[in-house]
This record gives structure tokens, C-alpha cells and sequence, in this order.
């Protein structure tokens, strides 16, 4: 899915006989203060990158295109949730093959936060709370509307698990998360009422009941459609703060994020307590005492990064959307209000109007978009001469991580990377090392997987984002 802590390797030199590779040291590759090989103050910038391209306002897709490509994503990708084409009624055993799908019992020893084993009786516990025994033999299609930022778990627990001692960040149950907003159908809840597994366009998974407020088809689905709208595109946004509705008050809102505009308010009357001229009045949605849908005005501040509608699609957007990450703290399938290597590239590309599956697995493969496969009998020659053909928005997948790619510069491929760490090979032959743990910039060329294996090797797909 993400990021498998990867140790990012650069080496100083190129791959001996391989003829596409630069094969001396330059600027580029030069190790700073910092410890990250090639990588300078100029190019932690997108101006930087921008600056390389020949045109990079270039438009790469129209929206109309966009809208087809993401209506044969729904249609053609089995990773992918059309909600409204979901029946009516929903049967015992689909409810409980989602439910299966992503709440597999623990074969392996995991640990919790303070680096204590996990109890068997613990797994136990969270087995019997998905109540799979009182999944009906059907049951209406549920819906509901996203109420703020929402984790995604695999088990109805907020229990963090992890694959060794001392690792405190890949949180094994969590999955991804969602924003407000995101239609969703409600398929079930845990057995102590406190979860609900629901399936988003992207993802089914176990989340919070409070995070989901239920309402009609009709509801659900007019809101997704509504239009104006502002879509976010700043990394992270907040509505200004109001003791009139808490519901809807400094609620974080995330780049991608859609939101209508509220209609039929007079704009020289107040919104929850404060004059609307100075800002967006959004119509959010909140959960009401009974779990019910319920709409609220909201006020955005007009000095917030955001647009009347989807960012062309251009090199230039590519860039500029991935660098407002840059610097945040990894944060696996989301966490720490942050994202992973799969959620960062997801997001910009769908700050742009562009939908892609949640998962580097399903990203790498999907049917719908444009993707060239790598296998055993692709050459290391070949593979080379692939990564100096990268074009700006390309995304480069290797086993568990996918890099988007930002530019050609001294006969290097750089990447923009949510990642966990690089080491590499030293001028001298030795070895340097550096934690990352972040949104950050590197060479692509010739960082290492594991020994001397490069990630060029690992190489399983490129994706275009184009027709």
C-alpha cells in the first residue's frame, strides 16, 4: 500500500557499463549539510522545477477528459466504489467479503505502542466486535456524508499495532483516511455501536460513527453534486472558528477537498456570528444527536488556498501542488494528520480533478490508467534509459512506494517522495545515512533498495497521467 520504511540509497557515480547514466560526480550530486545527495536549497523550491519545463503551463488534460478518464476508473478498476450504482439491497455475503476483505485476524506477532505484545485474547476481542454473526440476510443501502477528517481502520478499534518493538509510526491497522464531504455507504456496525464499516469511492473500512452522519441517497448524493464550489487546494485549510454551530468550527480540510457554497443567505447578514464578506461561505456537512445528516453555513477565509474549481492539469500545477507538502511529517495510511507515500500523490493529483486508487498496489496496476509494467526480463539497460525518459507528474512504483517524478536536471531524474529515509555511497565508497520521515526531494538515479539492488531494479511501473 505505502511505504514499507524504505532506506533510500544514492550513489555518487553512475552504474559501471551502463551507458545512459552519468558517470561522474557533478553538482548535482554533491552531499550538503543535510545529508541528502544532489539536493539543495534551489531545488527545495518549485520555482526551481517549474523553471525547467518548456511549457509549463502546458495543458496535459481538459476537464472534460478528466471526467471521462474518472467515470472509466469507477467503471473498469475493481479497487473502486461506484456508489451509485451500489443495489438497492445489500446481501449477508457481500457485507461480510468487505468486511473479511480488510478485517483479517493477525497471523503474526504484533506489538502496541509501548512495545508490548499483543494478546491473542485482544485479537479475540476485536474479532467479535466486527459482529459478523448480526450482518442481516439483507438490508437497505445506507448512506452517509463524511463530517471531518476521518481514519479508516481495519479492525473497529483504535488500538495502534505494530510489525517490531520500537516502531511507533506504521500503525498496522490503519488504512487511510477521508475528508468531509466523502459520500459513503454504511454497510455495518462493530458490536459496542461505536464503528461503522462503510465504503467511500476509494476504500471500505471501519471509522468512528461520529464521523458519519446518515442520510438519504437523494442527500448524500445531491451534495456531492452540488455546485458552486470551492475545492482546497492548499495542503491544509480550516473554517474560521464559531461558538454558534462547534459542529462545523476550524474544521481541517485537506487538499482535494470539495465543498459547495452555501446558497440563498442574504450576504449583508451575519453567518454564525461574523460578517461573510471577507470570506467563502461553504455548506458543510454534521451529525446530529440521532447519527442524522444535517447541513450548516461554515466561513472560509478568502485569503485560504483555494479555487472556484479543479487546477488545470499542467507541469506547472503538478509541481507547485506537491511542493505545499513538502517538509510534512510521513504519516502511514494518513496518520498524524498527514498522509503517505500513495495518499501524497493521490492528493495532488486530486487537487486537480484527476482520481486514482489509495494504494500503491492498486495504483501500479489499475486498468484505467496509462501504466508500463516492469518484470525480471527487463534489462537494467532498459529500465535506465525508462527513468531518463520520466516526464514531470510521472509516478515510479517499486515494491510498497511510489515517487512522483518533478524534473530532468543534470542528466538525473529527481522525485518528490514521501519517505522514510536515504543512504548512500560516499564518494570514498563508504556509506551515508540519513532519516527523512517526510515529504522530500531527491534524485531518483541510482538510489539503492536493498545491497546494491537499486531502485531503477525494483522498478514494477510507471504511470503517465495523460491520454
Amino acid at each position: 500500500m505505502r511505504l514499507s520504511l524504505l532506506v533510500v540509497s544514492l550513489l555518487a557515480l553512475g552504474f559501471a557499463g551502463a551507458p545512459l547514466q552519468a558517470r561522474d560526480t557533478n553538482a548535482a550530486l554533491t552531499i550538503p549539510p543535510s545529508g541528502v545527495m544532489g539536493v539543495g536549497d534551489a531545488q527545495l523550491t518549485p520555482a526551481f522545477w517549474v523553471g525547467q519545463q518548456a511549457q509549463p503551463d502546458r495543458v496535459i488534460m481538459d476537464r472534460a477528459t478528466i471526467e471521462a478518464e474518472n467515470a472509466k476508473l469507477l467503471q473498469v478498476d475493481p479497487s473502486m466504489h461506484d456508489l451509485r450504482k451500489l443495489p438497492a439491497t445489500l446481501t449477508r455475503e457481500q457485507v461480510s467479503g468487505w468486511i473479511n476483505h480488510i478485517s483479517e485476524r493477525p497471523t503474526r506477532q504484533l506489538y502496541d505502542v509501548e512495545g508490548r505484545p499483543v494478546t491473542s485474547a485482544a485479537f479475540d476481542a476485536m474479532v467479535a466486535n466486527l459482529a459478523l454473526d448480526k450482518i442481516p440476510a439483507s438490508q437497505p443501502t445506507r448512506y452517509g456524508l463524511i463530517v471531518q477528517r476521518a481514519s479508516f481502520r481495519a479492525f473497529p478499534s483504535d488500538l495502534r499495532v505494530f510489525s517490531s518493538k520500537g516502531d511507533t509510526d506504521i500503525d498496522r491497522f490503519q488504512e487511510t483516511a477521508e475528508f468531509p464531504g466523502v459520500p459513503v455507504v454504511i454497510a455495518q456496525a462493530s458490536a459496542d455501536g461505536q464503528w461503522l464499516f462503510v465504503l467511500s469511492p476509494r476504500y471500505a473500512a471501519w471509522t468512528q460513527k461520529e464521523n458519519v452522519a446518515e442520510g438519504s441517497a437523494a442527500q448524500v448524493m445531491g451534495y456531492a453534486d452540488k455546485t458552486p464550489y470551492r475545492v482546497i487546494t492548499g495542503a491544509s485549510e480550516r473554517t474560521v472558528f464559531t461558538r454558534e454551530r462547534p459542529e462545523v468550527s476550524q474544521l481541517q480540510l485537506d487538499m482535494s477537498t470539495r465543498v459547495p457554497l452555501a446558497s440563498g443567505l442574504a450576504p449583508d447578514q451575519p453567518v454564525n456570528g461574523q460578517t461573510p464578506y471577507a470570506t467563502y461561505t461553504l455548506e458543510l456537512p454534521w451529525r446530529d444527536a440521532a447519527g442524522k445528516l444535517q447541513f450548516s453555513p461554515a466561513l472560509l477565509q478568502k485569503n485560504t488556498d483555494t479555487a472556484g474549481d479543479y487546477l488545470p492539469l499542467t507541469p506547472a500545477n503538478i509541481i507547485k501542488q506537491a511542493f505545499k507538502f513538502l517538509g510534512e511529517r510521513y504519516g502511514w495510511g494518513h496518520s498524524y494528520d498527514g498522509r503517505d507515500c500513495s495518499g501524497f500523490v493521490s492528493d495532488v493529483y486530486r487537487s486537480m480533478g484527476v482520481q486514482m486508487p489509495r494504494d500503491t498496489s492498486k495504483q501500479s496496476i489499475s486498468p484505467a490508467l496509462e501504466h508500463r509494467l516492469f518484470t525480471d526480463k527487463d534489462s537494467r539497460e532498459a529500465r535506465i534509459k525508462a527513468a531518463h525518459e520520466l516526464q514531470v507528474g510521472d509516478l515510479v512504483y517499486i515494491p510498497g512506494h511510489v515517487m512522483m517524478v518533478i524534473g530532468q536536471w543534470h542528466g538525473q531524474p529527481y522525485v518528490i517522495h514521501d519517505v522514510g529515509g536515504m543512504s548512500y555511497f560516499k564518494p570514498d565508497g563508504s556509506k551515508g545515512h540519513v532519516k527523512l520521515n517526510a515529504v522530500s526531494v531527491t534524485p531518483l538515479l541510482p538510489m539503492l533498495f536493498h545491497g546494491d539492488q537499486t531502485f531503477v531494479d525494483r522498478m514494477t511501473s510507471i504511470v503517465r497521467i495523460r491520454r
